[in-house]
């Protein structure tokens, strides 16, 4: 296992965590998500009188004894969840050192640990241009899940990447069987908010992890400068600017992030998407935890 991913420190504290489902799951049986049907665990749940057709072997006789009719025992369904990672692996997520890319691993690696310390199952999707690319398939299990951290480290961040098009061009996207977790700066032309409601179309719960570095927040830019998309620096079109950044520019752009980040949040809270914002250079251990538990996405 690859310690500087995720540390055997970190991984103790996950273990006494559970995932805290929103909405009516079906997925599938074997997993530790209390749903609100009733099902075949050994928990007990309600009682309900018998009608023809069930199990005569639920039927307590105690409570025939003392009321003279049948009823059956009821016991709580318990379901698995298919839980789905998709990770921006454009170049703005790893430009020059920013750690974005790091930090997103991170935090990948530690939901993931999450869902299968709960016994579900879990795919990372890394999205390339309109694409995204399934190296490990479903991961059951944490032997299958320490061997995909051991090739996270490789994992490539190069290009634009189209998160509306490399979602909804996914495969085996799921219905009503999970989460889905989009990792991204969200720093795009690319209609994400689109892609969200696809997957809440299809009764998925959705999460949004944005992480952005210091240096995008507070810019220390000034005077005359050439800016590259860091996206385009293997495109044959030159797409730089020269540009100096005098104090308006830099109030402009300050401002500008604050709407584009609160458009973000409210838009979220308008489809009751989880959004969690980090930084590259963020305590990922602590913020990440206190965010999980205050919006009640973890117990």
């Amino acid at each position: 296992m690859k310690r500087n991913i995720i540390s055997d420190e970190f991984i103790s504290q996950l273990e006494a965590i559970s995932l805290n489902m929103k909405g009516l799951m079906k997925g599938y049986f074997g997993g530790n998500h209390k749903t609100s049907s009733y099902g075949s665990t050994v928990e007990f749940a309600d009682f309900r009188e018998y009608v023809l057709g069930d199990d005569i072997r639920r039927i307590d006789w105690n409570l025939f004894s003392r009321f003279e009719k049948y009823f059956i025992k009821l016991f709580v369904d318990e379901r698995q969840m298919h839980m789905q990672f998709y990770l921006d692996c454009s170049s703005s997520m790893n430009f020059e050192g920013s750690k974005k890319s790091e930090t997103a691993i991170k935090v990948m690696a530690a939901l993931g640990f999450i869902s299968i310390q709960n016994m579900d199952k879990i795919s990372y999707k890394f999205m390339y241009g309109k694409n995204s690319i399934d190296k490990f398939g479903v991961i059951c299990g944490k032997d299958a899940f320490y061997r995909s951290l051991d090739e996270l480290e490789n994992i490539k961040f190069s290009g634009e990447v189209d998160i509306d098009k490399a979602i909804k061009s996914s495969p085996n996207n799921g219905h009503s069987d999970g989460l889905t977790v989009i990792i991204s700066d969200f720093l795009t032309e690319s209609n994400f908010k689109s892609a969200i409601d696809y997957l809440l179309y299809n009764k998925r719960e959705v999460m949004l992890v944005q992480i952005l570095s210091i240096d995008e927040l507070n810019p220390s830019y000034n005077g005359r400068n050439i800016l590259t998309d860091s996206e385009e620096m293997d495109s044959e079109i030159d797409k730089s600017l020269k540009i100096n950044i005098t104090r308006g520019a830099y109030e402009a752009y300050q401002e500008a992030m604050k709407d584009y980040l609160e458009d973000i949040k409210k838009f979220c809270a308008s489809r009751g998407v989880d959004y969690l914002f980090l930084t590259s250079n963020d305590n990922i251990e602590k913020l990440l935890l206190e965010q999980l538990y205050t919006k009640g996405v973890i117990k």
